[in-house]
């Protein structure tokens, strides 16, 4: 017989723009979906965003999608997807930009965001910064303001985050 009991995870509890990094166990849910520990992850440093219904989150195609989706619906703000050109349904616009060995276009739909919302951009790695800079472009022709970028991986040595200013760029790692 086998005996159910939490799964306890390791993980990174704040995204942060000084880049340091603070590991604590993260609030855990039992089997049942109670929680374990006070309600305490990564979202709360976002707290001095507006917490406006009209805020969306914007994830980059596709890992963009892993972390956008949980951390727009803990921060009650929608999400919408950029992807690569072809891939979404409706109309579209679209922006061209060149990666570190190609190029590519970036396409978001055009009424998923609205003038004058607030945006913030996630994606898992930040490299020379073309795929954010292609996704900011995409929000600032609908007009948004472009909050902050968040990325789970940064490479300091490629100065993508130097595309973005005076945008901030918040990263967990850094390499």
């Amino acid at each position: 017989m086998s005996r159910k009991r939490p799964l306890l995870v390791d993980s990174v509890d704040t995204w942060r723009s000084d880049h340091a990094v603070s590991k604590s166990k993260i609030p855990q849910r039992v089997n049942d979906g109670r929680e374990t520990e006070p309600d305490r992850p990564v979202h709360q440093n976002f707290q001095r965003f507006p917490n406006e219904r009209d805020s969306v989150q914007v994830g980059i195609d596709a890992r963009g999608f892993l972390f956008g989706p949980l951390l727009a619906q803990r921060l009650g703000i929608g999400f919408a997807p950029i992807r690569k050109k072809g891939k979404l349904p409706g109309p579209t616009i679209s922006v061209s930009y060149t990666l570190e060995y190609a190029k590519a276009e970036a396409e978001m739909q055009e009424d998923a965001l609205s003038a004058g919302q607030k945006v913030l951009i996630i994606d898992d790695l930040l490299a020379t910064g073309g795929t954010l800079q292609a996704a900011y472009k995409l929000v600032k022709q609908q007009q948004a303001e472009v909050l902050a970028c968040l990325v789970v991986i940064e490479l300091k040595d490629l100065n993508g985050a130097d595309k973005l200013k005076p945008t901030t760029v918040f990263s967990l790692v850094q390499y």
